[in-house]
């Protein structure tokens, strides 16, 4: 058997996640779909991280087992030629079985955008629209809090299945550009709508709507009920995921 990893990128708007479903609209179904033409068997896919329904990815690693001996080139031509323009494998590589998609990642990296303007533009469907003023100054200070490791039980979803709450982050920051700003949150691993919900409770504190120590009470409480809102889906994309350097995984993305 040959193990395929695969290096794609794509635009979450039109599909309903990730992971696949009996319908077929997400990210998922069709990548299965146009791998197993050029494979002619079947093909279980296995990603770094599972994207809700809307959430894009700069970038994406998979990994599939496969009898077929196809050249690198079928495995990303061939795949794109059965992709809707919303999905594009960027890179493919053969690599030995000690090498997991999800397992083998050491960190991943999100990016969450948004602006603030009194109307919403058109042209920044991949951001999210905050008709407000926001103290950014404040939300960098309130966010200091989460680094390190902690329990973030607060801010994970009801429906998530990881077995425990505690992760890692080792870097957040608030940048601040002409037309738009975005959190970039890098961490060992991430809970279920974690980003988008430690995004909901920053905008709290930019609005001065609550105090910057309340996110800090808010984290050590543990309890979801007391964070606020989850934050929309157009502004989040799965960025960069960090693999051991003897993997290669960078190569897929040059």
């Amino acid at each position: 058997m040959n193990r395929v990893a695969l290096g794609l990128c794509y635009d979450g708007h039109e599909f309903e996640g990730w992971q696949t479903q009996p319908h077929g609209r997400t990210v998922q179904d069709h990548l299965t779909k146009a791998i197993e033409a050029i494979a002619q068997e079947p093909i279980a896919l296995i990603c770094a991280g599972r994207t809700d329904t809307g959430v894009h990815a700069r970038q994406q690693v998979v990994h599939f087992d496969t009898a077929a001996d196809r050249p690198l080139t079928a495995w990303v031509k061939g795949v794109n030629n059965s992709l809707p323009p919303t999905i594009s494998v960027l890179g493919a590589k053969q690599l030995d079985a000690s090498f997991h998609a999800r397992f083998s990642a050491v960190s991943r990296t999100y990016r969450y955008y948004f602006y603030s303007a009194p109307v919403r533009d058109p042209f920044k469907r991949f951001m999210t629209w905050v008709h407000y003023p926001l103290d950014l100054a404040a939300m960098r200070r309130a966010a200091e809090c989460l680094l390190g490791t902690h329990d973030f039980s607060a801010f994970r979803a009801s429906q998530c299945q990881a077995a425990s709450p505690v992760r890692t982050l080792f870097a957040l920051n608030l940048i601040e550009t002409v037309d738009h700003c975005y959190f970039e949150i890098h961490g060992n691993a991430f809970l279920h709508h974690m980003v988008r919900n430690l995004m909901g409770s920053l905008m709290e504190v930019g609005q001065h709507r609550q105090a910057e120590s309340w996110l800090r009470d808010v984290l050590e409480s543990r309890n979801r009920s007391l964070a606020a809102k989850t934050y929309p889906a157009q502004g989040l994309s799965l960025w960069n995921i960090e693999y051991p350097e003897q993997y290669g995984i960078q190569e897929l993305f040059a």
